[in-house]
């Protein structure tokens, strides 16, 4: 998490099983879907509220339960003093093989009509062609689409959840005045 906005952003998260024993993984961002993915689908919802307010949205809250109407939360994205979008967010906690399908795209905008100008859809996986066409489609509400790799570039702008390693590569230049005999 950014220092400055440590304290300011707290969500509670139930527990999650992470082995703090193992090495320096080279592929933190495979270590850190599969934390996700792991999650159980409400702290995932959690986690994902927490995110959005750290790259600055506002208000916001969970629906959260059975009887969310296709929504998880909502929140106000400030453009300026002037400018605001209700968002709404819906979030899927899906493992790799799993994409969202475009009726999951379709459903969640019919969810959000009338009540936001804007929906980001959530997933640790990915989506399939026709999702990102209807997320994109002409005349409806614009859906912002953040699959895992989106998910993890988010994570990593605002150092959620991950703290910063130094590592050395060996100059093997310098190593070679000694290895001749």
């Amino acid at each position: 998490m950014r220092k400055d906005r440590a304290t300011r952003h707290e969500v509670e998260v139930d527990e999650i099983d992470i082995d703090d024993t193992s090495p320096i993984k080279t592929d933190y961002r495979q270590e850190l879907l599969k934390i996700l993915r792991g999650m159980p689908p409400t702290s995932f919802e959690k986690f994902s509220l927490l995110l959005l307010r750290e790259n600055d949205f506002e208000d916001l809250k969970l629906t959260g339960g059975s009887k969310d109407e296709g929504i998880d939360g909502s929140g106000i994205l400030r453009i300026n003093p002037v400018v605001s979008f209700r968002v709404l967010f819906q979030c899927k906690r899906y493992k790799e093989d799993k994409k969202v399908i475009r009726t999951q795209v379709a459903d969640f905008r019919n969810s959000m009509l009338g009540r936001a100008e804007k929906g980001i859809f959530i997933t640790t996986s990915y989506f399939t062609r026709d999702a990102e066409m209807e997320a994109n489609r002409d005349g409806a509400p614009p859906i912002e689409l953040v699959d895992a790799d989106k998910l993890v570039a988010m994570i990593e702008n605002s150092e959620l959840g991950l703290r910063e390693v130094k590592t050395y590569e060996i100059d093997r230049e310098f190593f070679k005045q000694y290895q001749e005999r």
